[in-house]
């Protein structure tokens, strides 16, 4: 295929009403297969929001557009590179607002954990459902991370792992008992009735002790917590109850002297 200069996208041009560029979510196409790069145009041409501003078909063309054209998102063939995460890597030193979206020809679970580690902000596989595409591209224009259902998979079974990796620095955050066995059951890809018939509560209590989870480890959703997890290393005892490693020595003694305020009385008490 013969190389074909850096463009503007073919996508249709908006409304005058809408030519801010803040109600647009800017897209770089950095992808081989020219057929794929018109197919992404045409699927973005009828959106209202999305827009793409640049395209390249080779590596170096890639990290050019980065430099050259002001964009949220890039999406990226991980086969544009003989070293994706490096490249990646490259890209983001270069242009570190960007977004980075990485398409795979296939699931890859070892590429898709590395590369989540390094800082992608998702990673797809070629064959992903157009829509699905679409609202992967909304989600990582917000800042949050997105990954396809058995990716998801992966990045719990990660988790559920660590245990017997090397360990590296933690955060400090102390997890009451309930607290920690309610993050396993979510790590474990448990819904919120799950949750509450494992713990013996309810469905609501459940919410309030996630709410609190949240806040203490400053995530905003399931995903979060299980790449927070990941990403600082925690593991779970077999009775859910969190460990980290300035902590391991002293657990037993903290957790007997801890007294927290369980979520149902807290429930009760915010609507009396």
């Amino acid at each position: 295929m013969a190389s074909v200069a850096l463009s503007t996208g073919e996508g249709r041009v908006a409304p005058p009403a809408m030519e801010s560029t803040e109600q647009f979510i800017r897209v770089i196409v950095a992808d081989s297969q020219a057929i794929f790069r018109a197919g992404l145009r045409k699927i973005f041409a009828v959106e209202d929001d999305i827009r793409v501003v640049g395209q390249a078909e080779t590596l170096p063309q890639a990290i050019s557009a980065a430099k050259k054209f002001s964009a949220e998102i890039l999406i990226f063939e991980s086969a544009l590179a003989e070293s994706p995460i490096d490249a990646v890597q490259e890209i983001m030193k270069t242009a570190p607002a960007l977004r980075m979206v990485v398409v795979t020809e296939a699931p890859d679970q070892d590429l898709t954990l590395e590369l989540f580690r390094r800082g992608a902000h998702a990673i797809v596989s070629r064959e992903i459902d157009s829509e699905v595409f679409v609202e992967c591209l909304r989600t990582v224009a917000k800042g949050e991370p997105w990954l396809e259902p058995h990716a998801m998979k992966w990045v719990l079974e990660a988790y559920r792992t660590q245990g017997s990796r090397p360990h590296g620095g933690r955060s400090k955050v102390q997890l009451t008992p309930k607290e920690s066995l309610i993050v396993s059951c979510v790590t474990q890809g448990m819904k919120n009735k799950e949750i509450a018939t494992r713990v013996g509560t309810t469905e609501q209590v459940v919410k309030n002790y996630l709410r609190k989870v949240y806040d203490k480890l400053g995530v905003a959703d399931r995903l979060e917590l299980a790449l927070y997890c990941l990403n600082n290393r925690v593991v779970l005892d077999p009775k859910g109850t969190s460990v980290q490693p300035s902590q391991a020595s002293t657990q037993a003694s903290a957790q007997s002297k801890e007294q927290p305020v369980d979520a149902e009385t807290a429930d009760t008490n915010n609507h009396s």
